[in-house]
């Protein structure tokens, strides 16, 4: 973990999102974490605080440790249900995403920039698409500051969302999320999840590159290679990568997308 953060810190991305565990199992593990990639790169951490399992004193109580420990951004996030939630309710004293925002809000003002998800593709517990859209627009206007998206595939599904947000007049960035590829079974398995469509294209692929590692990692870093020119080239205000706690792919995409370097600082031997 460790050198995985130096390796990314090295590109001087704008700030690192630290996720909770499944089912807000790891609250102090992400607080720990987070403080960690602060001490180890001075650049800044988003970590995400869910409202599954989550009371207003616990919340309150975090919210005053990161604080303290200069951290400024928060992802606040419904969190992943418990497998046993019979409910599309979080348990706990939050139930939605923007109560969480309301009660930061609340409690520190300005001091968190406040990013909340996004779902382009239609959240996979949504009742219909438009009910989903009214639940995000109530995130957004409860004092969210800007969005990362699920990652998707289908470039067009972000085009419309924008343009849905746009209608609406919510006018925070929306940055998409984009997850490289590398594990056909592993992206299956979290898109089911989630809700993330594979198109019928890239799915045939990688199901024929299945045991061709090489193949298929080439191939999924230039689909998402194309799929990231293209958000950026239509100007979306940045690329939130899903690196799953591995440098490499990200990096490479990085390269080839030719995103800014710091500079090499001076006195720095090769």
């Amino acid at each position: 973990m460790p050198e995985t953060v130096e390796q990314l810190a090295a590109v001087g991305p704008a700030y690192f999102s630290v996720t909770y565990g499944a089912g807000g199992s790891d609250r102090q593990g992400t607080y720990e974490t987070s403080i960690d990639i602060v001490k180890r790169t001075g650049i800044p951490v988003a970590p995400h605080l869910t409202c599954v399992g989550s009371t207003r004193a616990g919340v309150a109580a975090l919210l005053q440790r990161y604080r303290e420990s200069g951290v400024s951004r928060i992802v606040a996030l419904r969190g992943d249900l418990p497998a046993t939630a019979i409910s599309s309710e979080a348990p706990g004293e939050f139930r939605h995403a923007e109560e969480l925002v309301r009660f930061i809000r609340d409690r520190h003002g300005d001091h968190f920039r406040l990013e909340v998800a996004g779902y382009p593709e239609v959240h996979p517990q949504a009742l219909d698409p438009d009910t989903d859209f009214e639940n995000f627009k109530h995130k957004v206007e409860a004092g969210a500051d800007g969005v990362i998206t699920q990652y998707f595939y289908n470039s067009g599904s972000y085009f419309d969302f924008i343009e849905r947000c746009r209608r609406a007049n919510l006018l925070v960035p929306v940055v998409p999320g984009v997850m490289p590829i590398t594990n056909y079974a592993q992206l299956s398995r979290f898109s089911s999840a989630c809700g993330a469509e594979i198109p019928r294209w890239i799915r045939l692929r990688l199901e024929h590159y299945q045991k061709d590692r090489a193949a298929l990692q080439s191939f999924g870093l230039d689909v998402v290679t194309r799929l990231c020119d293209e958000l950026l080239s239509a100007g979306a205000p940045g690329i939130h990568f899903y690196t799953l706690n591995q440098a490499g792919p990200t990096l490479q995409l990085w390269r080839n997308l030719r995103l800014p370097t710091p500079p090499i600082k001076s006195g720095a031997r090769d």
